[in-house]
């Protein structure tokens, strides 16, 4: 709707049409996830000087066609516990006729 307000609607329109939206998580976890991908993007690909723009897309395209292909997962080992832990007063406290029946 904003682009709407900011541009005439023909420039709105082709505006909208050049974005994608990725709906992420509300909560900060996730970043933490992205980091993670990113440290090993930059440890087995960007380890080295790479020339131009187009050798960068191709190098990565096929690091990510690699990460794909072997379903590289993150092994997460923060828990709920661990998080309430270190960031309780983030948290509400459940009561232990709630936390019982979960």
């Amino acid at each position: 709707m904003a682009l709407y307000q900011a541009f005439p609607p023909d420039q709105a329109r082709r505006l909208l049409r050049r974005l994608e939206f990725h709906y992420v998580p509300k909560h900060a976890s996730w970043l933490n996830m992205v980091e993670i991908e990113i440290g090993v993007l930059r440890g087995q690909c960007l380890d080295r000087r790479i020339d131009s723009q187009q050798q960068l897309i191709s190098e990565i395209a096929a690091w990510e066609r690699q990460r794909n292909t072997s379903r590289a997962r993150i092994k997460w080992m923060f828990t709920t516990d661990k998080t309430r832990a270190k960031m309780g007063r983030s948290y509400p406290k459940l009561s232990t006729k709630v936390s019982k029946s979960l």
